[in-house]
């Protein structure tokens, strides 16, 4: 959660504004369109966009530009080896990054891409961007862009890094719970499939929907008297009750995620908020079952240094920092920084988050 930070009440108000438009929508490029003006008016610029990037031997790039068309992003594969704002945002994931803390002026007006975007009429004269880690296999890149001398100030950093977590979720979430099918009912979609363990709830506890393999769970998961009145599991029913009372967005966000370890397994509940339709908001909680023995993803080991790659693989394995440190030879306080170097780089808030991240990477659920 957000500790106290210097925004005023209408920068409050306008970041829960872009919030609520992130989740509004289970279609990606809708939500950026739905959070394009409130996001515009907290963070001035004069274009935005988002580039999905996937990771692997044949690297792409896929623009979402809501608002103008950007011509320079379509040559986007032209310029990788030449962008200079690669390099600062993947060293800093999730932290949003100004052109200032980039290069100096002197070199971004020498520099190619800069050059190529005044021979196509465009300013582009500041850029701040964030990098977004969403597995799998992929990472986000969003980015604002401004034709005037105006450089984006530390304040705009501070306010874009605070969106970070909401931009990661709106990704996970639009691309989790896509359909898969033109036209076919997310719900009807996701039914189909064998390895799909969700309920769809409307709160506070009416059950529309629940899939054989989340019975199956469920039967598995809680006796009879952890049940709510409704059916549904009592813990459940409360922290999703719990939720749609919740009204820091930030709260909200750390609490969508569930998990209980038992035996030899973590047992992992995601809360979805469904997008707005007629009648009461609905949620599908997404649920999985996770063994204890999880190997550290490829894409997560390529992100983290060779110690952080120990550390992180002793957290799958559920040691505390003690036993941790025990094991490496390292001081707690050491294992502490590791940890949360670890947690900034891949973007996850909690070492719930970063072992529903690590399943996600190994199986997508």
């Amino acid at each position: 959660m957000l500790t106290a930070m210097n925004f005023s009440s209408r920068e409050w108000m306008l970041r829960d504004q872009v919030i609520a438009a992130l989740n509004s929508e289970l279609s990606l490029p809708k939500a950026l369109e739905s959070a394009r003006a409130p996001l515009l008016e907290l963070l001035p610029a004069d274009y935005m966009g988002l580039c999905l990037i996937t990771l692997g031997p044949l690297v792409e790039f896929n623009w979402l530009v809501p608002g103008p068309r950007l011509p320079l992003l379509d040559e986007s594969s032209r310029w990788v080896d030449s962008d200079f704002v690669r390099a600062p945002i993947f060293a800093q994931p999730g932290v949003a990054v100004r052109d200032s803390e980039m290069r100096s002026r002197e070199e971004l007006e020498r520099s190619p891409l800069y050059q190529r975007s005044r021979e196509l009429g465009l300013g582009l004269e500041h850029v701040m961007a964030a990098l977004l880690p969403v597995p799998p296999g992929m990472c986000g890149a969003f980015t604002l862009y401004r034709d005037r001398r105006i450089p984006f100030s530390e304040q705009h950093a501070a306010l874009l890094t605070s969106l970070t977590p909401h931009l990661v979720n709106a990704v996970r979430n639009c691309r989790d719970m896509q359909t898969v099918t033109s036209g076919v009912r997310l719900l009807e979609e996701l039914y189909r499939r064998d390895d799909a363990a969700y309920l769809v709830v409307t709160p506070p506890s009416h059950e529309e929907l629940r899939s054989p393999r989340a019975a199956e769970l469920l039967r598995k998961w809680f006796a009879p008297s952890d049940l709510h009145a409704s059916g549904i599991p009592r813990v459940l029913q409360e922290r999703l009750e719990a939720l749609t009372g919740m009204e820091d967005t930030d709260a909200r966000l750390e609490a969508s995620l569930w998990i209980s370890l038992q035996g030899d397994a973590y047992r992992v509940v995601r809360f979805v908020e469904l997008p707005e339709a007629e009648g009461p908001r609905q949620w599908a909680l997404v649920l999985n079952e996770i063994p204890l023995s999880i190997p550290l993803p490829e894409a997560m080991r390529r992100a983290l240094t060779p110690r952080q790659v120990d550390i992180a693989r002793g957290l799958l394995r559920n040691w505390s920092n003690e036993t941790i440190a025990s094991e490496l030879g390292l001081s707690e306080d050491t294992v502490k920084t590791h940890v949360r170097d670890i947690f900034r780089r891949l973007q996850v808030d909690s070492r719930a988050d970063f072992l529903y991240q690590a399943a996600h990477l190994n199986k997508p659920i």
